[in-house]
């Protein structure tokens, strides 16, 4: 599964086009997470940061999980 998200982390403001912004895509190509920035300049300040803030995302295999849309 592939997650998007369009709020800046750095910003915390919505990206309004995402199809024309700057991106950082962290995954194995099968599951992920796009993260969209305002600007080059943020993006290059969450890059900076290094894996201490990187965002890992971890799965619910339980049989009570449901996936919210």
């Amino acid at each position: 599964m592939n997650i998007r998200t369009t709020v800046d982390p750095i910003s915390g403001q919505e990206v309004t086009n995402p199809e024309t912004a700057p991106c950082v895509y962290d995954g194995d190509g099968d599951n992920g997470i796009e993260i969209y920035f305002e600007n080059e300049a943020d993006r290059q300040v969450y890059l900076g940061l290094g894996h201490d803030h990187e965002i890992t995302l971890q799965g619910n295999d339980s049989d009570d999980y449901v996936a919210e849309s």
